[in-house]
């Protein structure tokens, strides 16, 4: 069964991104988000570091080119004993930081993904927050505040009323637009409703002359072997740390 809508326009697919120029921007992909489409209204930049507001999305991020004195722009940032997500530097924090957990990732990009719209697929917005916000919590697909649905399109699918998966648009470095917060309901896998639910939000930022691309856990193999199938390929591997600022930084 056909899941393109009969008056979907066609969307081609972008030349392969791996290796070129254009894919560099995706090294310090958050960077790129919070200092470029993403800056206003959603993020604050202090010196070389940047981040998201809490109640947007929880990444922290540094400048590629920082030095040793970004960890003074951090804790400056996020405010004494506070805890982050840090991205995009290889850098290690001062002894009196402490690093609770370093988990690896993948980075993936659209390099043959067959695009549809979905006629099931309904547009989200701030009313379905609560429900989202409580799928979330029953599949764990990543970090979802109360304003990350103002990043993008998040589209849904609903049976008997009750949102059983989804799937939208976070991270914006111009030219490409991260797919994230893909879920389905424990009682509603197998039917192939994320992967529809991936083709229709990529539909949508190919029409914009972007690109897509998304991030998993390295441990996730099944999420990772599904987009790989369905014509996404591993750009790179990541590191996903949490950092907590001391009460008192050092000097």
């Amino acid at each position: 069964m056909s899941l393109v809508s009969s008056s979907a326009p066609e969307v081609n697919p972008p030349d392969p991104p791996i290796g070129d120029t254009k894919s560099e921007i995706l090294d310090s992909v958050v960077w790129a988000s919070v200092t470029g489409p993403h800056h206003w209204p959603f993020a604050e930049i202090r010196g070389q570091a940047a981040r998201y507001h809490p109640d947007v999305a929880p990444f922290v991020t540094v400048s590629g080119q920082a030095d040793e004195r970004v960890w003074d722009d951090l804790a400056g940032l996020v405010g004494p004993g506070a805890t982050f997500a840090l991205t995009g530097t290889s850098l290690t924090p001062p002894d009196d930081w402490d690093v609770v957990s370093r988990d690896a990732g993948v980075q993936l990009v659209d390099i043959a993904l067959d695009v549809a719209d979905d006629p099931e697929a309904v547009p989200l917005t701030a009313a379905d927050v609560p429900e989202i916000l409580a799928l979330i919590e029953r599949t764990k697909p990543g970090p979802f505040r109360p304003r990350t649905i103002e990043l993008g399109t998040y589209l849904g699918i609903r049976r008997d009323g009750v949102l059983v998966a989804m799937a939208g648009e976070r991270l914006h470095p111009p030219g490409w637009t991260e797919i994230s917060a893909v879920c389905t309901d424990p009682a509603y896998r197998g039917q192939g409703l994320a992967t529809r639910l991936v083709r229709a939000v990529a539909a949508g930022i190919r029409r914009r002359g972007e690109t897509p691309f998304l991030h998993a856990a390295a441990t996730n193999t099944n999420a990772i072997r599904l987009y790989e199938s369905i014509g996404f390929k591993l750009r790179r591997r990541t590191t996903f740390s949490v950092v907590q600022v001391p009460e008192n930084p050092k000097a």
